[in-house]
């Protein structure tokens, strides 16, 4: 039986699901992303459709740049 901090700690964060569609968008492999962490980040306004093409919005941009930078700062402490 699943509760919801046992879910919590397995679910993905939106900013990793960011971070894994923007791999994914890379790759031209749009299709490896669910449906459902589509809708949720079209719903951030971190990705669009545009002419049946899902993109990162500039907000979208600028989060993963955000994110990339924390990462890099973690890894540096981490050093």
């Amino acid at each position: 039986m699943t509760t919801a901090l046992t879910t919590a700690k397995i679910a993905p964060t939106p900013q990793d699901c960011l971070l894994a569609a923007v791999d994914a968008l890379g790759r031209r492999r749009a299709c490896d992303i669910l449906e459902q962490t589509i809708d949720r980040l079209v719903a951030k306004g971190w990705l669009c459709w545009s002419a049946g093409s899902l993109r990162l919005t500039q907000v979208g941009e600028a989060t993963v740049v955000r994110l990339q930078a924390a990462m890099l700062d973690q890894e540096r402490l981490a050093a």
